[in-house]
């Protein structure tokens, strides 16, 4: 080990200070800085270009650095620890062209002209969702070829994306969810500039991104214990590997590892915020909780820019979306399974498995719209215990509310989306729901135009690797009783195959064949974000919704708002008609002086339905079944002879006034 004197190491600790993060490779005046945590290490040399060698100087805390003048961005390299035929990646590497057990390459992220310097970032309210893989979205599965497709979902009223996992992985296709190196962007998607220039282009037309990150494990740990054991313990168990250390002995690397990682994204990407994946797996119980450190460093990484941090937690731990200062962890939203489940069972009429305790009637979708998850604490028979813990205080847009996501198209066995699976007037109607309740909605790539791609999950394995993915798989979904079927298994699509990942590529010309579907997503996200009583729901903190139900498949949702004009009600019936003759329930009383009049069908023509059924809501009406209605007020010119007025001159009176604020 090289000592080196008091000048040599003050010019290294003033280095130091100047990285932008405090382990990697970066870019200063005079050439590169590496800086590398292996504690479990005493000796660790840097190998430029496959060639030059380099012993680094021990630092501590199990820190190695070295500065090497005249290096520039696109210089390669690895470390070894004694043994030069051992050559490994760097664990904070930038880039890795040529996969994960490749060199490792020097990025400047200062060399991109950034065009969004006003950009402000994303609220925590009134967001649009888009969850998107990129590997997918395009037959050519680029970052690049995504950018060409962002006006689309512009016009249709998206304003932010969640993008799978994009971190460099084992194999030549896959969900991302197994990262093996968490800051390099995978090679397969394009390079870091690209990434960048994919997110510059969605902030030019006003649309922000989120990133979907993976904190509760790595792939292929093996290469991670190289440095030392120490990312990993055994305390904690999960599902998907080794649990990572954020608790235990020598943590204080690791936490850095994790926390770093999501303020780089932000940083050096200007991604707009995090989905942060299963986060009731992200085991700690130091005085502050990992993933509290994560919002902190991500919030700070941002600046003056507003970020949205959303967490997946399968429990439905509340406390995830309370303010650090009240005891909870700072982020944004929650993903709401309940809403998935009683919707998916309403549409399908199936309650297997985990959707066991969800009967999808009238009332928890109304319940869901009130106040988000179902499971705030009570019991929950599919896993015998305790679900979810107390949230009545939170807004609507602490909750992420879908129809499909990645995971739930995949578990239908077949990847079947979940048009394929119940009719296209129940569709439209739980769609309507979604999308104009006050929860933030969330579609999930090709719902808008109705894509028929399945989507399975895929992993580029091999050998004894792909045989346990293959029989994981089959063992998770056996709780599904119809997917035990022999002849359906024999059926199912071979996740290790490269055929399963091409089939599950978008179909874009589906676009412009599906076009009435387009249209329903387009019609319903315009009324979100432009007419008042519904906007202000998911807008702002003083939003007010009611709701009710009028059968076990029909409810209605009242949407107030500071004008009477601008007041709205969701009719839903996912059932059989109902014939209604009176209806004894004051949220469906019109305001003062108004009276309610159809402003919107599920059923127009133009969204491939029967058409609009005439209906005079002062008589006796119907409801048909697998339907969705909006109803705005119309002031009546003459109210004490409106009751006497012929229906043929109220309904000329409708058509002149119009709907305002539609």
């Amino acid at each position: 080990m090289h000592d080196h004197s008091s000048s040599e190491k003050s010019k290294t600790m003033r280095r130091r200070s100047r990285r932008r993060l405090p382990i990697g490779a970066e870019v200063d005046a005079g050439g590169v800085s590496f800086r590398l945590w292996a504690p479990a290490r005493e000796r660790c040399f840097l190998v430029i270009e496959g060639n030059s060698q380099h012993q680094m100087t021990a630092e501590d805390g199990g820190y190695f650095c070295l500065h090497l003048p005249g290096l520039d961005a696109g210089t390669r390299y690895q470390f070894h620890f004694g043994d030069a035929d051992d050559l490994l990646a760097d664990p904070a590497s930038r880039f890795q062209p040529d996969g994960p057990s490749g060199p490792s390459v020097v990025v400047d992220p200062a060399r991109y002209q950034w065009s969004d310097h006003d950009w402000q970032g994303i609220p925590a309210f009134g967001a649009a969702l888009y969850e998107m893989h990129i590997g997918t979205f395009t037959r050519e599965g680029t970052f690049a070829a995504a950018r060409e497709k962002l006006e689309r979902l512009r016009a249709i009223g998206i304003n932010c994306l969640e993008v799978m996992p994009i971190n460099e992985f084992e194999g030549e296709f896959g969900w991302g969810y197994d990262g093996t190196l968490l800051y390099a962007p995978t090679r397969l998607y394009g390079t870091p500039d690209d990434v960048r220039g994919f997110v510059d282009e969605a902030h030019r037309i006003g649309i922000g991104v989120i990133l979907d990150v993976v904190y509760n494990h790595f792939g292929n740990g093996e290469r991670f214990c190289e440095f030392t054991p120490d990312y990993f313990t055994e305390r904690y168990s999960n599902e998907w590997g080794k649990s990572i250390n954020f608790d235990g002995s020598n943590s204080r690397g690791v936490r850095e590892y994790v926390a770093k990682n999501a303020a780089y994204w932000i940083d050096e990407f200007h991604f707009d915020g995090l989905r942060i994946d299963a986060t009731q797996a992200l085991f700690d119980s130091s005085h502050e909780h990992i993933i509290t450190v994560i919002a902190r460093e991500a919030r700070a990484a941002a600046g003056q820019r507003q970020i949205y941090l959303v967490s997946e937690n399968e429990p439905q731990q509340t406390n995830m979306v309370r303010p650090a200062d009240a005891g909870g962890h700072g982020l944004d939203a929650l993903w709401n399974d309940d809403f998935h489940r009683s919707a998916t069972v309403a549409l399908t009429g199936r309650s297997e498995a985990y959707y066991h305790d969800h009967r999808g009637a009238a009332q928890e979708l109304v319940s869901a719209a009130k106040y988000g998850c179902l499971f705030q604490g009570q019991r929950y028979d599919w896993q015998d215990k305790p679900r979810g813990t107390a949230g009545l205080d939170l807004k609507p847009w602490n909750f992420v509310h879908f129809l499909q996501n990645h995971d739930q198209v995949a578990n239908s066995g077949t990847g079947a989306r979940i048009g394929q699976i119940t009719s296209p007037a129940r569709l439209r109607a739980l769609t309507a729901l979604q999308l104009l309740g006050p929860q933030t909605p969330m579609l999930f790539q090709g719902q808008e135009f109705g894509s028929s791609s399945p989507f399975y999950y895929f992993a580029d394995h091999q050998g004894e690797i792909a045989d346990i993915v293959r029989q994981g798989r089959r063992g998770f979904i056996s709780q599904f009783p119809n997917l035990r079927d022999e002849e359906l298994i024999r059926q199912m699509a071979d996740p290790c195959a490269r055929t399963t990942f091409e089939k599950v590529k978008l179909d874009w010309a589906e676009w412009e064949r599906n076009v009435a579907v387009v249209l329903l997503h387009r019609d319903l996200l315009n009324l979100r974000q432009t007419n008042k009583a519904f906007s202000r729901q998911a807008c702002a903190r003083d939003g007010q919704m009611d709701g009710n139900i009028l059968s076990s498949c029909a409810f209605l949702l009242r949407f107030f708002a500071e004008k009477p004009s601008d007041e709205r009600i969701l009719l839903i019936n996912f059932g059989n008609d109902l014939v209604i003759d009176s209806l004894p329930d004051p949220l469906f009383s019109p305001p003062e002086a108004h009276q309610w009049h159809l402003s919107w069908s599920s059923e127009d023509a133009a969204y491939g339905g029967s058409g609009r059924r005439p209906c005079d809501f002062r008589k006796r009406w119907v409801l048909n079944g697998d339907i969705a209605l909006v109803l705005a007020p119309l002031k009546l010119q003459n109210r004490q002879n409106a009751s006497a007025m012929p229906i043929e001159d109220w309904q000329a009176g409708i058509l002149r006034a119009g709907d305002p604020g539609t």
